[in-house]
């Protein structure tokens, strides 16, 4: 008998029982994401896909806990999370999650560094300790000797790039990705995809929203969703 495989017998990394999200808009019942089963484990690649307005980001934000769902269980490792208070919320976040946007989401008035630090700071990191490690991270991220440059003097591409940083600073085992390489030229953008296709191989639980069908082929596990409706494909 084989040594069994560590990454799949071990307890799934996020599991979805009946999540849904729904709103009300003039006595009407909208769902913005349907009654959902899902089950992502350790170390997968999975991609959402769907067109414009049809629950793409409500299931990244239900995630990412920026958002409470209506009904059902979220677990994260095992644990439920969608019920926690919003202390116990951000820890979780902080220690487990980390987010890329479309639009990068940097603070202009601080330096690349300085961005990358912010999580750090959250979580209670000594100040020498995250200076080393947004130091590391930037270099590993090809922009070594930039630290005190603002989002402003940078690229699209390094901008996503110090986004990428951010979001591993904490080293969470979950990146959350809304349309990374929406905002770059195609280039630049198949050099971000090819950062998080590192990441995953490094180990990192990729969950990616993007409307390019090429990128379902490097995913582990894909999803569609249309009207709040979830699919795997």
């Amino acid at each position: 008998m084989g040594v069994p495989d560590t990454q799949q017998t071990r307890q799934p990394l996020i599991e979805l029982q009946g999540l849904a999200k729904t709103y009300e808009a003039g006595g009407t019942l909208i769902y913005a994401l349907r009654p959902t089963e899902l089950t992502v484990r350790h170390g997968a690649f999975l991609t959402v896909m769907g067109p414009s307005g049809s629950g793409k980001s409500t299931l990244l934000n239900l995630f990412g806990l920026l958002m409470r769902p209506t009904s059902g269980v979220y677990r994260l490792e095992g644990r439920p999370v969608s019920g926690l208070n919003d202390n116990d919320t951000s820890t979780v976040r902080c220690r487990m999650i980390g987010m890329v946007f479309q639009s990068f989401n940097l603070l202009s008035h601080l330096t690349i560094q300085e961005n990358v630090c912010v999580p750090m700071q959250y979580a209670g990191l000594p100040r020498a300790k995250m200076h080393l490690r947004a130091q590391a991270l930037l270099d590993q991220l090809g922009l070594a000797g930039r630290y005190g440059s603002r989002p402003t003097q940078l690229s699209g591409g390094q901008c996503q790039r110090v986004a990428i940083a951010r979001a591993l600073a904490n080293d969470p085992p979950v990146i959350l990705a809304d349309e990374p390489t929406g905002n770059l030229d195609e280039k630049t953008g198949q050099e971000v995809l090819e950062i998080f296709q590192e990441l995953h191989r490094a180990g990192k639980t990729i969950i990616m929203v993007t409307h390019n069908p090429i990128y379902r082929k490097y995913a582990t596990q894909s999803v569609t969703i249309h009207d709040g409706r979830m699919k795997e494909s």
